[in-house]
């Protein structure tokens, strides 16, 4: 089958394969230009936009690290991360990922409309509200993140009683996606809760408000997921793991190197301060944590409203915005390294390019 153009709000993509946004800086200006250059969508991280390689753009540091969210989500830095991307994928649509759990939630979301981004994409909690920072700027599209039908009928109902809009897509996020998970520890291995059975959920949900596309997340690796997924009724994909392995990914080689090494016994889901699962790499982290000789707990940035100014960070043993900035750093010791459930097949790096080809004409392309 061939992949088709697909519009999101005003905005067609010539292929309809979203980049899933992946922080700690894993994806910004690198890896979302040259994902949208090739005929995706390319998205931008908004998390940690001022954290350490951005300072420049920080108000107000404490030991070289953003004090406060207003400071560790740097609209500043955000603008600088889009106008770079822009250098290199000209007015082509571009995206970001702002999840809604973060702390200064809507004056992120505004900063992102001045910025220019053409797609706003949000999940980590239910952006119920998310329409309301962005009326200002209508062409800007607007696609919540959500992991059962259950969940987008409550978007839908919010928004349409509130705001007369509807999403212009969604993203369905099954439980083998990498990073946190929109389920419990039971329900990720639950058959019930698997990707092949919401998508049809949703799908249908969706048919209850009008027409808009459904893009699958959650373990898809190749051509052949896409086609399984698009066969149980999605319009596209979002796929976040895969583009970890590219030469323009914004992550340390180390970090990529983490993944090409990890077998698949050594993934798994992980407790975290925003009192999801979580999946990623069993590193020495979480042994450290076990023998109670993990880095101090500060917390300096105050970024997600669940951990609870650092509480929660407390009650597992490690602060998430240090640990996800060490393994973009590629600091294996105390890294916390996030990865899809498919991370393991991770063999090579290529270029965006080459991976898009394979994306779109098989493995073999």
């Amino acid at each position: 089958m061939d992949l088709k153009p697909i519009k999101i709000g005003k905005y067609e993509l010539k292929y309809p394969i979203i980049q899933g946004g992946m922080g700690l800086g894993i994806s910004w200006d690198k890896l979302a230009s040259a994902v949208s250059l090739e005929g995706g969508l390319g998205v931008i991280s908004s998390v940690g936009t001022g954290h350490y390689e951005n300072l420049a753009h920080v108000k107000k540091s404490l030991n070289s690290k953003p004090f406060g969210s207003e400071n560790f989500y740097s609209g500043e830095a955000l603008k600088a991360i889009i106008a770079n991307a822009r250098k290199v994928c000209g007015n082509l649509p571009l995206g970001v990922n702002i999840m809604y759990a973060a702390n200064d939630y809507a004056r992120v979301v505004k900063d992102a409309c001045e910025a220019g981004f053409n797609i706003i994409i949000s999940g980590a909690g239910l952006p119920t509200n998310l329409p309301e920072f962005t009326q200002n700027f209508k062409d800007i599209a607007l696609v919540p993140i959500v992991s059962s039908a259950k969940a987008l009928k409550i978007i839908c109902k919010r928004w349409k009683q509130r705001y007369d809009r509807l999403p212009d897509a969604v993203v369905l996020e099954g439980p083998l996606s990498g990073g946190h998970q929109g389920f419990t520890y039971e329900q990720c291995v639950d058959p019930e809760y698997q990707l092949e059975k919401l998508i049809p959920q949703v799908k249908a949900e969706i048919a209850q408000w009008g027409d808009f596309p459904l893009f699958a997340a959650g373990g898809i690796w190749d051509k052949n997921d896409i086609q399984k997924a698009m066969d149980l009724g999605a319009d596209g994909v979002q796929m976040g793991t895969r583009f970890i392995g590219t030469k323009e990914c914004d992550a340390d080689e180390k970090f990529k190197n983490m993944l090409i090494n990890a077998k698949q016994e050594d993934i798994k889901l992980i407790k975290s301060p925003v009192g999801y699962p979580a999946r990623g790499i069993d590193t020495n982290l979480f042994k450290l944590i076990e023998k109670k000789v993990a880095p101090k707990i500060q917390c300096i940035c105050n970024c997600v409203s669940p951990c609870q100014r650092g509480k929660e960070a407390k009650e597992v043993g490690y602060c998430i915005a240090e640990r996800l900035y060490d393994a973009f750093c590629g600091i294996k010791e105390t890294g916390l390294f996030f990865t899809g459930a498919n991370g393991y097949k991770l063999k090579e790096i290529i270029s965006v390019k080459e991976l898009m080809k394979k994306l779109v004409h098989g493995e073999n392309a």
